[in-house]
């Protein structure tokens, strides 16, 4: 497993990011960064990982990057990556970016998908967060970014198991939005339409027609800056010229 450990950073906040090597997540990564916060980096692809922290890390050489590969479909290792976190600090911000699409209808997707999507797309955020709430709680203090998505809202053609498995994370964020607000920690539930990612890798978007992974990225920054008394409880942000 990678696994780097230098000093610890003395300014910034730190912000522990799942899926971390692509797409959003390496958005979201960049993002706090180039901003002064340290970071706390895994996915399960340990090659990808690696290589994204040592971009960040020689762009960024003042903050501190700490990245370890997990699969966090494992109960265990999500509860691992929290603990291993725990080590050094106690994060300011949690990032629950972990997920996969794989599409398909209820009726004729394969055996076991949905038991599949859920554990990428719900457990390994809900195992993830159960770890290190205690400590955030005793703080009383933190922000927990939840990645769903336009399918945890509205169900759509060939989404099955994966629209499934997002409307379960919406309700896990609304519930623990509700449960955190006594603790002063925020919970924001972020819903993206189409962002060129690897869901999309073969998409022509020279015309611009679905959003960026830094779009994403700079609206889950922006909402990590608000004062103490504010809280956005969900972004939803869709292409300008709406879903596909």
């Amino acid at each position: 497993m990678v696994d780097k450990n230098p000093p610890l950073g003395d300014r910034g906040r730190y912000v522990i990011i799942t899926g971390a090597s692509r797409g959003i997540g390496k958005a979201v990564a960049d993002i706090f960064a180039a901003n002064g916060h340290n970071l706390f980096l895994s996915s399960r692809n340990e090659i990808a990982l690696y290589k994204s922290m040592e971009e960040l890390q020689t762009k960024y050489p003042a903050i501190s990057i700490k990245a370890k590969a997990f699969d966090l479909t494992d109960k265990q290792q999500a509860k691992d990556l929290g603990n291993w976190c725990l080590k050094y600090v106690v994060p300011d911000i949690i990032v629950n970016n972990a997920g996969l699409f794989e599409p398909g209808s209820v009726h004729n997707e394969p055996e076991g998908l949905l038991e599949k999507q859920l554990g990428i797309n719900l457990n390994s955020a809900y195992h993830v967060t159960r770890t290190l709430l205690p400590k955030m709680m005793e703080r009383r203090s933190g922000h927990i970014f939840n990645l769903c998505s336009i399918a945890s809202l509205n169900a759509y053609e060939n989404g099955g198991a994966y629209s499934i498995s997002k409307f379960a994370m919406y309700g896990f964020s609304k519930n623990l939005r509700e449960e955190m607000k006594p603790y002063n920690i925020k919970v924001t539930s972020v819903h993206p339409g189409a962002v060129l990612t690897d869901s999309w890798r073969d998409y022509d978007n020279s015309s611009k027609r679905i959003m960026e992974a830094a779009d994403i990225a700079k609206m889950i920054f922006a909402c990590s800056q608000l004062s103490a008394a504010a809280c956005v409880e969900d972004i939803l942000i869709r292409p300008q010229l709406g879903d596909l």
